[in-house]
């Protein structure tokens, strides 16, 4: 395999350039073999990589993107009327093989846009999902959709299921635990549309579905791949950061209240690192968005230097496991 190249979106998210630029630098030092395209407004990159002078220039190249696409912009006014947008000229990297994968932390409605417009969508996909890891008391869960399809039919929870699957797969779990995300496990719960997507499921050959599962049984560890509509996926993703934040916060003040405490949260420091390196948001972050030929990963807009990494430690991973050949080469089986 030739060496893999993310192209970046380095205009996008909340903090922008002075964020991505020293996470990728940051990256490319943690991962000899991966090159880095930064697309966005050349001047100010080279400003930012000027002040780096251990980067390696063979590794990491600048492609001038003279627009923006800002976080509130509608994903129409993106696709039509910002042909030179940073993100638009990455995903056009990607789409003409001069990149494996496209990295951003900008507008998530312009990004499933121009990606499903760009990149397409692989053969028996209607739509893309994002899909990201949260932790569990076994290790990991997949999530999807996680904001993509607020209104889903049963066809396309059926075929999220199987992307999921063969993602986690490609990505080193053998025979994943798929399940539905739903307000009970008895077959009489939930809507319609989840209804018909778990009689889909049942019916499916090689998927390894285990039926319904709440959202407490997906801390637990229950299942490998959890599937539901966007809606519900973001919420549920938001309300999990919220809450690890606030438990970390929590426990920061509890342990600065007295001398007894003080001395207490320092005994028990490493331990505290150890749990918040686990379970923080950044060290999770980034949601690929299954289904199109190529490689695109969201990372969240607010993420900083370490969220901004694990981004791209998930793109350089799905490059490596060549995920979207993986997905088409497995989708014909497993599609009804």
């Amino acid at each position: 395999m030739s060496a893999p190249v993310i192209a970046i979106d380095a205009m996008g998210g909340d903090l922008g350039p002075r964020c991505i630029v020293p996470a990728s630098i940051a990256c490319l030092a943690e991962f000899p073999s991966l090159h880095l395209v930064l697309v966005g407004q050349a001047p100010l990159l080279q400003s930012l990589i000027a002040s780096n002078p251990a980067v390696d220039s063979a590794r990491l190249r600048i492609e001038h993107a003279s627009e923006v696409i800002g976080m509130d912009e509608r994903p129409a006014q993106a696709l039509r009327g910002k042909p030179d947008a940073s993100m638009r000229i990455a995903l056009e990297l990607v789409r003409s093989g001069r990149a494996n994968a496209c990295v951003s932390a900008g507008n998530s409605g312009a990004l499933m846009a121009l990606s499903r417009y760009l990149l397409k969508t692989l053969p028996g996909i209607d739509r893309p999902a994002m899909i990201s890891a949260v932790p569990t008391a076994r290790g990991l869960c997949h999530l999807l959709d996680l904001g993509a399809n607020v209104d889903c039919s049963a066809e396309h929870l059926y075929q999220f299921a199987v992307m999921g699957a063969v993602a986690v797969e490609a990505l080193g779990v053998a025979n994943p635990r798929v399940a539905l995300l739903n307000i009970g496990t008895e077959d009489i719960k939930g809507n319609q549309q989840v209804k018909l997507a778990a009689s889909m499921l049942q019916q499916a050959p090689g998927l390894n579905y285990v039926g319904y599962i709440e959202g407490d049984g997906v801390y637990r560890g229950e299942a490998d791949v959890v599937v539901c509509d966007g809606f519900v996926g973001n919420i549920f993703l938001k309300s999990s950061e919220g809450l690890a934040t606030m438990i970390a916060g929590r426990a920061q003040t509890l342990f600065s209240e007295s001398l007894t405490s003080r001395l207490i949260g320092r005994l028990a420091s490493p331990l505290l690192k150890r749990l918040h390196a686990e379970l923080a948001p950044e060290t999770h972050n980034g949601a690929s968005l299954l289904g199109l030929q190529g490689i695109v990963v969201k990372s969240h807009g607010s993420a900083d230097q370490q969220g901004f990494r694990s981004a791209l430690r998930l793109a350089f991973a799905e490059i490596r496991a060549n995920l979207p050949q993986r997905l088409h080469g497995r989708l014909e089986d497993l599609l009804l």
